[in-house]
């Protein structure tokens, strides 16, 4: 079998994972959905390749119709989840996707951005269209006419679609990132030696710390509501895991806290910042999602 376009499918890959992590918020998932979309290529006949006049387009189309699939079910797959579901953390700097980052106009989001925890946990609120028509236009720079053609509505409908998703958005922007790693760090700083009134002091009255193990890790199953409330249970995890290091590392293109056991990433943290505090802390624990942090099978309870 031979495909003349070869090179140019291949070069693909890495922005077909970038924007299906960004619509499923699950690095498994988006890999699962790159395959899929280069096995539908494949199965397309020779000659049917060589009449796509613009493989990544296909390429793309097809990897976002099954992620609009996906996320159609989602709902019933995350009722049968164990506790509450945060998106899939991603180690290391926006970069770890790879590509460039686009010159965004001032209504655009940049890919860095789009990977942060707080960002992701908002995608996961709006309905699929809505997703999906602002990841490929906001994000991905894609004409609103070829969005049309991927949710299958009228251009109207996918600009309308991207207005009410860019509107939920509004509230997510948040410090620089050289003021973000500060109070992670006086954060850490607190935790580790178990400063409460430091501790208080950095989260907001109204902070809210969410931790998603999918039953597989010991993890609080409700989130907790409350600055002061935080800081008591972060305490009590300290005192239970005196054996775990904790780490500074970027997680999702961000200052964030990793909980390492020996070798092994126990418990990924990241952080929503607002006006100098602490606004919610994500804690992801099942181990299914930190596999690409590292290979561990000790989870102590944090």
């Amino acid at each position: 079998m031979t495909d003349p376009h070869l090179p140019m499918v291949i070069s693909e890959r890495r922005q077909l994972l970038n924007l299906a992590y960004r619509l499923l918020g699950s690095l498994a998932e988006a890999e699962d959905v790159v395959q899929e979309t280069y096995v539908r290529w494949y199965a397309l006949s020779e000659q049917q390749r060589r009449e796509v006049a613009v493989p990544g387009a296909w390429l793309t189309t097809v990897a976002s119709r099954i992620c609009l699939d996906l996320l159609g079910s989602a709902r019933a797959r995350r009722e049968r989840y164990v506790g509450a579901w945060i998106p899939e953390p991603v180690p290391g700097h926006a970069e770890w996707f790879g590509g460039p980052v686009p010159a965004d106009p001032a209504d655009r989001v940049t890919l860095d951005e789009s990977i942060s925890m707080a960002f992701l946990v908002v995608l996961d609120s709006m309905t699929p269209a809505e997703r999906v028509a602002f990841v490929l236009h906001d994000v991905f720079r894609y004409s609103f006419a070829e969005v049309a053609e991927v949710v299958g509505r009228s251009t109207a409908a996918c600009r309308q679609l991207a207005s009410s998703a860019r509107r939920r958005l509004r509230t997510v922007q948040g410090p620089s990132a050289g003021r973000r790693a500060e109070v992670v760090r006086d954060f850490k700083r607190a935790w580790e030696t178990r400063d409460i009134e430091a501790l208080i002091g950095l989260l907001d009255p109204t902070a809210i710390a969410t931790a998603d193990s999918g039953g597989l890790a010991p993890a609080f199953r409700d989130p907790i509501i409350g600055g002061e409330q935080i800081a008591h249970t972060w305490l009590d995890i300290a005192a239970r895991n005196s054996a775990v290091t904790l780490l500074e590392r970027t997680v999702n293109g961000e200052p964030g806290l990793v909980a390492q056991l020996g070798d092994a990433i126990v418990s990924v943290y990241a952080f929503g910042i607002a006006d100098g505090r602490i606004t919610h802390i994500w804690a992801i624990r099942n181990p299914e999602k930190l596999r690409p942090w590292t290979v561990g099978e000790t989870t102590p309870d944090m």
